[in-house]
């Protein structure tokens, strides 16, 4: 199997996939936008992991790698290669669909629940309530052709779904206690207290079980996605 990654950020990593890669024995290879915007040949990618960022799909003009990134990820969803994005990564999905990106009603970062929508159809299936890590402060419109399979109380599309092989998530479900502790330390300027913005001790105090459950639910969605 041969990766692909998108990181926009040091501090944001692939967590708990690195082990459900490994165990695979995929090839795994970065773009990292903070040192070079280098894009590889789309046609030998067996999969391409969008991650997360601080900075939003509309910073265009002063991060012009955007747009060829997203030219990039609109070619790897037109033709069928398994996508997943990351909160920024969804976002950007969404955008490079056509959809639009911009301020969610509130910020929500911490551990909150998400819930399934109620929907028909061959889609992958979150289960009916799950607590899971946030960090985001944008949303978007769902893009044509994508199904929303999950929402929270503070976001609208948590989750979607194009075809069977891209899938966008707001959320986190890669988050290690040691990636929550990189993200704290790097963003904890955006903790300023809000009906769905945990203080930072409630936010690294999860207990190990959350992990385990996102941790099992990010590999679930890899293994829907790919077929592996």
């Amino acid at each position: 199997m041969k990766v692909h990654v998108l990181q926009h950020v040091p501090f944001e990593g692939i967590g708990s996939m690195a082990s459900w890669l490994a165990d695979r024995g995929a090839s795994v290879e970065y773009t990292r936008f903070f040192e070079s915007g280098v894009l590889p040949e789309i046609d030998d990618l067996d999969l391409v992991i969008s991650m997360g960022g601080p900075m939003s799909v509309n910073d265009e003009k002063t991060l012009p790698w955007l747009v060829q990134e997203k030219l990039f990820v609109r070619e790897t969803v037109r033709r069928g290669i398994p996508t997943v994005g990351v909160c920024l990564g969804a976002q950007l999905i969404a955008s490079a669909l056509g959809a639009r990106v911009y301020p969610n009603r509130q910020k929500e970062i911490g551990w909150f629940e998400i819930r399934k929508t109620n929907i028909d159809g061959d889609v992958f299936a979150f289960p009916e309530k799950a607590t899971v890590f946030h960090w985001h402060g944008e949303t978007f419109d769902l893009p044509d052709g994508a199904v929303c399979l999950a929402k929270s109380e503070a976001c609208d599309i948590q989750a979607f779904q194009i075809g069977k092989t891209a899938m966008g998530l707001q959320f986190h479900l890669e988050t290690t206690p040691e990636s929550a502790a990189a993200i704290v330390e790097n963003c904890r300027e955006e903790l300023v207290p809000g009906p769905y913005v945990q203080s930072e001790a409630a936010l690294l105090a999860a207990p190990e079980s959350n992990y385990r459950q996102i941790n099992r639910l990010m590999e679930k969605v890899l293994s829907y996605i790919t077929g592996a």
